[in-house]
């Protein structure tokens, strides 16, 4: 069975790194018109060798002294030492590598390598610094790089799991308030008009049905969320009678788009409670979905007026608005308002997708 040797993405931009330097200085050195073949090619492998070998070394010292978790101000005082130490290391490995290879190469070379050293030792020094910086820059910029998308992913996901928790929570509070409504309503039935309660019994026991049948913290089709809105006002005219006038209007296929449950329910209900709950002679409630500006635009109108302590308090109205910025990021606004005719009208608009 033949195993496959993967060489990681590390060694090969170590390789390929080295190998463009020494490729660079050997090109120089071809253009120049002094190049020996035979020297060109040993001093490029011994190039790519001892910047592999340098760096390497510079690497796992890092690693195990943890610097790649440092900030940059701790950061910074090591790296300018350590390229300065490299460069030395580089400049002595280099020189020697130089005057061994000449000294092969021409073999009548005279010159001490103490004098060969002193002439050539600022422009190598120069190099290696040149190089070292930028290797050592590279390296550490790699890191941080990585470990800011790492802390970019993990926010993220923290952010999805917050938000997912404000979600259920504020669902978990829905169904206990809507459904204590409900039974409030029912028990004014009983007593009244013993037959209109059975039918509401039945409705709400419809609701509760499609309640537990409906993940309340996802989204579901404007259909289904109609549905439940019809159900409700059915429930809610039983005990108004003529007291209450409903109209639903949409100009879309609801099956095509999607929505918080519960939330045009939501609007229906406040609209109940604060409007015609509140007026003797009850009054209407109109529902109507439409599109507008590539927006879904969905408006509850009812008569009664607005009170501040309506407008800016309230489980429902309240709860809608949270769990709106919650799962649409901003792509999402709710608006309560009173109309000049004793109309109190709430809009919620949704990008379009």
């Amino acid at each position: 069975m033949k195993t496959t040797t993967v060489i990681s993405t590390y060694w090969k931009i170590q390789l390929i790194g080295w190998t463009i330097a020494s490729l660079y200085w050997g090109l120089s050195a071809f253009l120049s018109g002094n190049f020996i073949w035979k020297m060109g090619a040993t001093d490029l492998i011994f190039d790519i060798l001892i910047g592999i070998a340098l760096t390497h070394m510079y690497r796992n010292f890092a690693l195990k002294r943890k610097w790649n978790k440092l900030n940059l101000k701790e950061l910074l005082p090591k790296m300018v030492l350590s390229v300065f130490v490299l460069s030395l290391f580089y400049m002595f490995f280099i020189i020697g590598k130089l005057y061994l290879v000449r000294l092969l190469i021409f073999k009548n070379e005279t010159v001490s390598f103490l004098a060969f050293f002193k002439s050539v030792q600022l422009q190598v020094f120069i190099t290696g610094t040149r190089l070292m910086s930028i290797w050592v820059l590279a390296y550490h910029l790699y890191h941080y790089s990585r470990l800011e998308l790492e802390t970019v992913k993990e926010n993220a996901r923290l952010s999805i799991i917050i938000k997912e928790a404000q979600l259920n929570n504020l669902s978990a509070q829905l169904n206990p308030h809507f459904f204590f409504n409900s039974l409030n309503n029912i028990k004014f039935l009983v007593i009244e008009n013993p037959a209109a309660a059975r039918r509401a019994i039945d409705l709400l026991s419809e609701l509760l049905r499609n309640s537990l049948n409906t993940n309340i913290s996802k989204l579901i089709s404007l259909n289904d969320e109609i549905d439940l809105v019809k159900d409700y006002l059915e429930l809610e005219k039983i005990r108004f009678e003529e007291r209450l006038q409903i109209k639903i209007e949409t100009s879309l296929d609801l099956s095509q788009h999607l929505i918080l449950p519960f939330s045009i329910q939501s609007l229906v209900e406040n609209a109940i409670k604060h409007g015609i709950e509140k007026r003797k002679s009850g009054g209407f409630i109109a529902v109507k979905i439409d599109m507008k500006n590539h927006f879904i635009k969905i408006t509850v109108q009812n008569s009664g007026k607005l009170s501040d302590e309506v407008k800016d308090s309230g489980i429902g109205l309240q709860n809608l608005k949270e769990r709106l910025l919650l799962q649409y990021n901003g792509n999402a606004s709710f608006e309560i308002m009173q109309m000049d005719d004793e109309t109190v009208l709430a809009t919620i608009l949704i990008t379009s997708k």
